[in-house]
């Protein structure tokens, strides 16, 4: 593993040095731009050269199942957590909120959730004190703990989200898990916008640039991986852009996500939707577990109505089980 780096900390030096040795024009690096299984990926020119088993990265990113487990390790760890969300009306002006600070303690096998501090504004809750919006209730999911929950482990292998055994509104809130977790991925049952959110099928070359990098991320090296609609698209096929912006940075031994930014958006028939979403991990022993989460939404579905959202969800004190 020690010389798999080496040889990372080589291409990257070489890349710098090659870079400072070339004359750029404007904001344009050495890159090269090539074919890979019909997609139009630019990678930096130095690893070209060196013949880098690119393709078999490339591979492993499409396949990456990091993401979701840094939040299913959430299931088996104490941590505590500062939840701030705000539902806004169609100004801007917050007219529901929750501010809490929450502590999960696992045991024995067990999580439940103890509330330290809440603050509560507007109709964020009914009077049987369930949410009145949904966005909440999605977060809840994530983060809290209602009762005491057992049995729980954080294995993502042959875990796959899925929407077949389900219907009503356990459907659409498991499609909006798999649109959280698995940005990219086709999504069924999703009229009109299901079939566009895959970003790596033979259509979506046709619609996304990709771009496969190494830089440096919070005092690390590490790949980052962006996929950005095409700037020449007519009219017409930018009605089928759904992604408008992905970027993903990956521990380069590990192929961990580091960190997540993405937006989405689309309006046609009963959906609308214009979302942006910021991840950040950190590293306890050895799980990765999300740190930060930021979110601003604004989005709209049949036989709901639109709901205008931001929150920010700021973990910390992470300890193992206690036995």
């Amino acid at each position: 593993m020690t010389k798999q780096l080496l040889i990372f900390l080589s291409l990257f030096i070489t890349q710098v040095s090659f870079a400072q040795q070339t004359k750029i024009e404007g904001d344009k690096k050495n890159d090269t731009t090539l074919f890979i299984d019909n997609k139009k990926v630019t990678l930096p020119d130095v690893w070209v050269r060196n013949n880098f088993d690119y393709k078999k990265l490339l591979q492993q990113i499409k396949e990456d199942t990091t993401f979701y487990k840094a939040f299913r390790n959430l299931r088996i760890l104490n941590f505590s957590s500062y939840n701030d969300i705000k539902m806004l009306d169609k100004k801007g002006v917050v007219k529901a909120s929750l501010y809490s600070k929450t502590k999960q303690t696992r045991s024995n096998g067990c999580r439940t959730m103890e509330v330290q501090e809440q603050n509560v504004t507007g109709d964020f809750f009914d009077g049987q004190g369930n949410y009145n919006y949904l966005t909440p209730e999605l977060y809840a999911g994530l983060f809290f703990t209602k009762g005491k929950i057992c049995g729980e482990n954080n294995i993502v292998k042959g875990r796959n989200l899925t929407v077949s055994d389900k219907k009503g509104m356990e459907k659409y809130k498991e499609q909006l898990k798999m649109l959280f977790f698995n940005p990219g991925k086709k999504i069924p049952g999703i009229p009109f916008i299901g079939n566009k959110l895959d970003l790596y099928d033979d259509h979506a070359r046709k619609i996304y640039d990709y771009k496969l990098d190494i830089v440096e991320y919070q005092g690390k090296l590490c790949y980052q991986f962006s996929i950005i609609p095409k700037e020449d698209l007519g009219l017409f096929k930018r009605d089928e852009v759904v992604v408008d912006e992905m970027t993903t940075w990956f521990e380069i031994k590990s192929l961990e996500v580091l960190a997540r930014n993405y937006s989405l958006s689309y309006k046609a028939g009963f959906y609308s939707f214009d979302v942006s979403m910021e991840v950040e991990m950190i590293k306890i022993g050895d799980l990765t577990v999300p740190k930060v989460l930021r979110y601003k939404g604004n989005w709209d579905a049949i036989f709901k109505k639109r709901e205008r959202a931001i929150f920010t969800a700021t973990l910390f004190d992470f300890k193992k089980e206690i036995q």
